[in-house]
């Protein structure tokens, strides 16, 4: 009997590595924010870690309407060019992980955060980004010869105008060679005051939604009700492609909340999110703060076949 049962014990292993295997592929994973701290790792060394699958750099704090672009990478480079950061997006880009310029940001800096004053200022700025960190031309390009992945708007300041043009015009630099991608960072209460024309443009190929410093929509210690309620809503939202479960990698990284421990994250909110179609994985916030974070949750990101059934994911859900 054991051996007859051999060749099928063997058959279904190999159906949950091809399952897992084509999960991974899917763009399940983990994506950080670096550049807000001269302390944190450098840009190579948060690549050659081995815990990320895509680097926002951050932030270009302002630009549009008149404005000066102010590339602020806190103390790597004071001020911009940051040339020497090309070589180092290179050696990212070499290792699989997509490096994309994230605008905006969530602190007023020396400017008075981005605005895009009409649709015809928003193609403007995207050729901006395109001929100075994407794949255009400029004898000023302040991260250096390296071409970016794309762009993350991560908009907390400024205007709520006119980002879904800016949205259009940047997806139509794409070419068949090379795509521009595209990610958004809201808040989770629905509808996100910035970014929600632009998201439900559809262009946006990650969507990493802030569970932190958001009370209403939030993990509370005990009691992810909150977060699941919000993922539900996000999860069907129009335009949300790829969505990822922001989080902070540390207590002190969210001044109101939000932390979830690793134990807690991979028993409990894991398991219940990766049963969602569009499960993109987990966004972190930042390199500084992530100690140990992103290596505890590492394995499971992906999910487990063998652990994480459709079947009894939607049980533990309904349970909560």
């Amino acid at each position: 009997m054991a051996a007859c049962l051999r060749p099928l014990f063997l058959a279904i292993i190999s159906l949950l590595m091809i399952s897992s295997l084509t999960r991974s592929s899917e763009g399940a994973g983990i994506a950080v924010y670096w550049g807000q701290n001269g302390n944190e790792v450098s840009l190579e060394g948060a690549c050659r870690s081995g815990y990320y699958d895509y680097v926002n750099i951050a932030f270009l704090v302002s630009f549009g309407s008149g404005q000066t672009p102010e590339l602020n990478l806190a103390g790597h480079c004071i001020p911009s060019p940051c040339t020497f950061l090309s070589s180092e997006i290179e050696v990212c880009q070499s290792l699989g992980i997509k490096v994309l310029l994230s605008l905006g940001g969530g602190s007023p800096g020396t400017g008075r955060g981005p605005i895009l004053a009409s649709p015809e200022d928003a193609r403007n700025v995207a050729a901006y980004l395109w001929n100075n960190y994407l794949g255009g031309q400029s004898s000023s390009r302040p991260l250096g010869d390296a071409i970016l992945d794309g762009i993350d708007f991560d908009i907390e300041l400024g205007s709520n105008l006119y980002w879904d043009d800016l949205a259009r015009a940047l997806s139509g630099y794409s070419t068949p060679e090379r795509k521009v991608y595209l990610s958004a960072a809201p808040q989770c209460p629905i509808p996100d005051h910035y970014l929600d024309t632009a998201i439900k443009t559809g262009l946006f190929d990650y969507v990493w939604v802030q569970f932190y410093n958001n009370p209403p929509c939030q993990y509370t210690s005990g009691d992810p009700s909150k977060l699941f309620a919000s993922w539900d809503q996000w999860a069907p939202y129009p335009g949300v492609n790829k969505l990822f479960l922001g989080l902070p990698a540390d207590p002190q990284a969210a001044y109101s909340g939000g932390y979830i421990p690793p134990e807690v994250l991979i028993s409990q909110i894991l398991p219940v999110v990766q049963s969602y179609p569009n499960y993109g994985g987990v966004m972190l916030w930042s390199t500084f703060y992530d100690q140990n974070y992103s290596r505890a949750i590492r394995p499971y990101v992906n999910g487990d076949p063998l652990t994480y059934t459709t079947k009894s994911v939607k049980k533990s859900h309904a349970v909560a």
